[in-house]
């Protein structure tokens, strides 16, 4: 399968499921009428993958059984070539600039007290300690007194294993959100696989986030924003694997004709349970993750959990319900719930054991001795929320001007990048011409990738209202779980950068967008010859963008001529 995502893998069988004829169809057999096939109810509740060809290894000369094998192992060997390309560009002189880029000032540091203490210890203001740092002989002014931070630990967490293995220094503070890049970027390819039942587009999917110029710079610095994007995809994949398992119990329990077709069954539609569902409880662990890097990942939870019921729903109608939603209300919505916040909830918990287990963290004993009607709630648990609370307070009213803040109606046509830095020089790594040098790394989406997907995801707002496909909703719920809630905040101080919680989202939606373009397999030959001309110059201009903007995503050493040629807009600058 390589085009029509919508026709393959039935994308409105949630919505329109089929049944046995009618009579006054069968009644016009006689005189010649000839109805659509018959379909599996089975095969609308879980679609089969379709069979990858066997042309490539015929031309090769390969034996059948080995061009078999080979064709049924592409589902991994796409994937894994596309992540280890990405892995490359990644960790290409992944500990430059020789610098505390940005917002790493806190994050690396806090990550190293974790790693240390266990909580975020003190250090002094970073015009001291970011030079001690870099410095060699290196100083390390770190004091065991317990400081207010804005986010919760897990995040930093994640850097602070780099820490562990590399040290201190921008590669060791670097490594791990290059490490969960390049993962994110495998994980993506198996997840348009599932979605699409296609390895081609899931492939593209993986590659077109391999070049997004934002994933890429936010995986070559330590920030907690690539961090919260990697726990949220990986979530999204395993209510992907859940939705496919439990529509599969409901399809073995659906009674076959003589036939051997399975058609709806309302006693099995309404009635039938779904067994237990690890794959969601995992995927409340990996939102409990995300969340306990930034807060954002709660709003992720939130859409996320009104999405799997709507997926129950239309499960369950496909299997024959009268009235899925009362279905899903008693047999599917408690547990659901119970999957993933509660899940959620215990693993928020846990990733602040350090903090717990401290004597000096900040706050750690504000409820020691004080009664209250609170009284009976552990006094730590009480001291958190006392602590959350004063964070709550901080974010919310975070207003000061910053020259590099942008309004979230700006972020997908890419109005306001961040530079991470910038340095200007008229003589540096061997550069000599007359107008200088620049070394910039800016946190700046590819920009055809971008604007693309804004045409992307119109066409999936038409597939999911109109078509009712749910594949274009599911990935529409993502982009707006990590997009709209930012929209609340239009008096706080955000960035650009945030937007790459939902970058995976987006290279899904032009994958899906590719694959109308190439059109569907029995379309006529100069359909499909067109569709693929188009789709691979639009792929192939979105590769070409990414490499000529490649220099600004590195801090390579540029004529200050090419570094102002690559500033398309005003407000890059």
């Amino acid at each position: 399968m390589t085009s029509d995502i919508a026709a393959q893998v039935g994308a409105d069988a949630d919505a329109h499921p089929k049944t046995d004829p009618p009579p006054w169809a069968r009644r016009l057999r006689r005189f010649g009428y000839a109805g659509r096939p018959r379909t599996d109810t089975r095969d609308l509740l879980v679609p089969p993958f379709p069979e990858p060809g066997t042309r490539v290894g015929e031309a090769l000369g390969l034996s059948p059984a080995l061009t078999h094998r080979v064709t049924k192992a592409m589902g991994w060997i796409g994937p894994v070539l596309v992540a280890v390309l990405a892995g490359a560009i990644r960790f290409w002189h992944l500990g430059r600039p020789r610098s505390v880029a940005f917002d790493e000032t806190y994050y690396a540091k806090d990550a190293w007290a974790l790693l240390k203490l266990g909580y975020e210890g003190t250090w002094p203001d970073r015009k001291i300690a970011d030079p001690q740092i870099l410095a060699d002989p290196q100083v390390i002014p770190l004091s065991d007194t317990g400081t207010f931070v804005a986010h919760p630990p897990m995040g930093k967490w994640v850097i602070a294993l780099g820490e562990w293995m590399f040290g201190l220094n921008p590669f060791g503070w670097r490594f791990m959100t290059a490490v969960l890049g390049t993962l994110s970027v495998l994980m993506l390819c198996r997840i348009g696989r599932r979605l699409f039942r296609s390895t081609a587009l899931g492939c593209l999917a993986g590659l077109l986030l391999a070049v997004d110029g934002l994933h890429f710079v936010m995986s070559r610095i330590a920030l907690l924003d690539l961090v919260v994007m990697f726990f949220v995809l990986a979530a999204f994949g395993c209510l992907l694997v859940d939705r496919d398992r439990a529509r599969a119990r409901l399809a073995e329990a659906l009674p076959v004709d003589a036939g051997g077709f399975a058609g709806p069954h309302q006693h099995t539609g309404e009635h039938a349970g779904m067994g237990l569902r690890p794959w969601r409880i995992a995927a409340g662990a990996l939102l409990g993750l995300a969340a306990s890097s930034k807060w954002n990942g709660l709003y992720v939870l939130a859409f996320f959990m009104v999405m799997t019921v709507l997926w129950d729903v239309g499960s369950r109608r496909v299997a024959g319900a009268r009235r899925p939603y009362l279905s899903v209300l008693r047999k599917d919505l408690g547990w659901s719930a119970l999957s993933l916040a509660p899940v959620a909830l215990v693993t928020y918990l846990m990733t602040w054991t350090g903090w717990f287990l401290s004597d000096k963290g900040y706050g750690r004993h504000w409820a020691d001795g004080r009664g209250g009607p609170w009284s009976w709630i552990p006094a730590p648990l009480r001291s958190l929320w006392h602590y959350e609370h004063g964070v709550y307070e901080f974010n919310v009213g975070l207003d000061s001007w910053h020259r590099y803040e942008s309004n979230p109606w700006s972020w997908l046509v890419l109005g306001r990048p961040v530079a991470y830095s910038y340095e200007s020089d008229f003589a540096q790594d061997g550069c000599r011409t007359a107008s200088g040098c620049s070394q910039a790394v800016l946190a700046l989406g590819t920009p055809l990738l971008w604007w693309s997907a804004c045409f992307a995801l119109l066409y999936l707002l038409y597939r999911w209202a109109l078509r009712r496909d749910w594949r274009a909703g599911a990935v529409l719920c993502a982009v707006g779980a990590g997009y709209l809630p930012w929209f609340l905040y239009q008096d706080r101080t955000v960035f650009s950068f945030y937007a790459v919680v939902f970058v995976p989202y987006l290279c899904l939606a032009v994958a899906m967008l590719v694959g109308a373009m190439l059109g569907p397999p029995e379309s006529g030959e100069r359909r499909r010859a067109v569709g693929a001309m188009s789709a691979g110059v639009l792929v192939l201009l979105i590769l070409w963008n990414f490499i000529y903007f490649f220099p600004i995503y590195t801090g390579a050493t540029i004529p200050y001529s090419d570094w102002h040629s690559r500033m398309w807009l005003d407000t890059w600058i």
